[in-house]
Order: C-alpha cells, then sequence, then structure tokens
C-alpha cells in the first residue's frame, strides 16, 4: 500500500479531531474545577487552556469534515458530468 492509502481521509480524520477535542475540553473543565476546589491557580490556568485548546480542536475538526464533504460532492458531480459551476438563468 502506498503512503497516500495509508492516510485517512478528510471526513475521518475530522471525525475524530472533533471527538478529541470533545475530549480535552471535558479534561480540561474537570482540571479547571479541581484547581478551583484545592485552591491551585495553576492547575486552573492549566485546565481553562486545555479546555480551549480543545473547543479549538473540536472546531477544526468539524471544518475538516465540511472540507471533505464539499470535496466529495464535487467529485460526484464531476463523475456524473454534471458542471458544478453551471446556474440555471
Amino acid at each position: 500500500m502506498s503512503d497516500y492509502e495509508n492516510q485517512k481521509d478528510l471526513g475521518t480524520q475530522g471525525k475524530e479531531d472533533t471527538l478529541k477535542g470533545k475530549l480535552n475540553q471535558a479534561a480540561g473543565k474537570i482540571q479547571r474545577k479541581a484547581g478551583e476546589i484545592v485552591g491551585d491557580k495553576k492547575m486552573q490556568a492549566e485546565g481553562a487552556a486545555r479546555e480551549v485548546g480543545g473547543k479549538i480542536q473540536s472546531a477544526g475538526g468539524k471544518a475538516e469534515q465540511k472540507v471533505d464533504e464539499a470535496l466529495r460532492s464535487a467529485e460526484k458531480d464531476h463523475q456524473s458530468g454534471q458542471d458544478p459551476y453551471k446556474t440555471d438563468v
């Protein structure tokens, strides 16, 4: 198998990134709350940063999925002979 064939498609990678982002978000929230409970400002800050990083990762994953959907749609239109740029006027 070539390197290209071993790579995940953009939609699959996007789903994984979205899930990982949500997990990081949750872990960051738990870490931040634990820091609040024990009065550890550093732990709170690290948890908040992890939470924000998770939100960004999740948003990036959703964007990857949308790009994948658009590429698949354009490829399908191309294979069926439809012009994706043609408009009915």
